[in-house]
């Protein structure tokens, strides 16, 4: 980084430090905030109900998978929309957030090749993006709780905070090393939203924790291998924090008063704290791995776009 009177000028070079790297995306912060908000503003460009749509698309998901799963398929969770909102609300997040980001470059790649500029603000812009229309969900969550007349567990609610952390740490990581990868092979894009529609399922949203865990508790070893994966999973324990603090039900009692098995009735706050604690040791260490990848290839950027 060297400065020609008084405008910063950016090195493409693998040779720059992470402490630069992270300075120069400091320095073109309101560059960062000015392209958040052209992604929104493109995302609803021409639409009469504009960001209202940010709202209506999960509700009207929460409505499909309510009828699918608990009026048809009678999966016995009780108050069933609220449990899908706390899993969706964190997966719409992430799946948008690395998704956006894994095509940033090639998207604008335009300015990447005429404009000096850190180019991880492309993807970090689609992270901003998904993390406003997680604000504009949570309106929805909130509208549901107050109609179900539903409370959160207040105890659990300042896990929230580190749970949020975690997503958006890994998000980011996940969405700068695909963005990276993506420039020079486009199937990575493909393959990404293949993975994410599996790593969604492999994830307790639509079905419960106890699901899985249960047959491994009784004895069905065969379960073994599945359970290993569904634990490894780094955003299961973001959404089962999101899920203990707003849905709250652990338990429930069912038919014949026999108890319905949702999440860990057994964990307590430090359950949950060292596992989201584990995710952001680990999406940290991602997203240092990930800039690395991003470092060297970004001065081939303009000749592969």
């Amino acid at each position: 980084m060297r400065r020609d009177g008084d405008k910063p000028l950016r090195v493409v070079s693998p040779k720059i430090s992470l402490r630069q790297r992270v300075q120069a995306i400091w320095t073109y912060r309101e560059l960062l905030g000015e392209m958040t908000r052209k992604e929104l503003t493109v995302q609803y460009k021409n639409s009469i109900l504009g960001f209202l749509w940010s709202m209506l698309n999960p509700a009207i998901n929460l409505v499909v998978y309510f009828v699918v799963f608990q009026l048809i398929l009678k999966n016995g969770i009780p108050r069933f929309a609220i449990y899908l909102m706390c899993g969706t609300l964190v997966w719409n997040f992430f799946s948008m957030g690395v998704s956006g980001a894994c095509g940033s470059i090639v998207g604008n790649s335009p300015i990447i090749k005429k404009v000096a500029f850190p180019r991880e603000i492309p993807a970090l812009a689609q992270i901003g993006s998904a993390l406003t229309q997680m604000g504009f969900q949570t309106i929805v969550l909130i509208v549901f709780l107050l109609a179900f007349r539903s409370g959160p567990a207040v105890a659990y609610l300042p896990l929230l905070i580190p749970a949020l952390i975690a997503v958006i740490l890994l998000a980011t990581a996940i969405g700068i090393l695909f963005a990276a990868l993506n420039v020079k092979l486009r199937d990575v894009g493909y393959l990404l939203g293949i993975g994410l529609q599996v790593w969604f399922w492999g994830t307790p949203i639509v079905y419960t924790y106890a699901q899985i865990r249960d047959p491994i508790q009784f004895g069905h070893s065969h379960y073994l291998w599945l359970f290993i994966l569904y634990r490894l999973n780094p955003v299961t324990p973001i959404v089962l924090t999101f899920q203990r603090a707003i849905y709250s039900v652990t338990s429930p009692i069912g038919t014949g008063g026999v108890p319905v098995h949702i999440l860990p009735d057994h964990a307590g706050l430090w359950w949950y704290g060292w596992q989201l604690l584990a995710v952001i040791g680990f999406a940290g260490a991602l997203l240092l791995f990930a800039l690395s990848v991003f470092a060297k290839r970004e001065g081939s950027f303009a000749e592969q776009l």
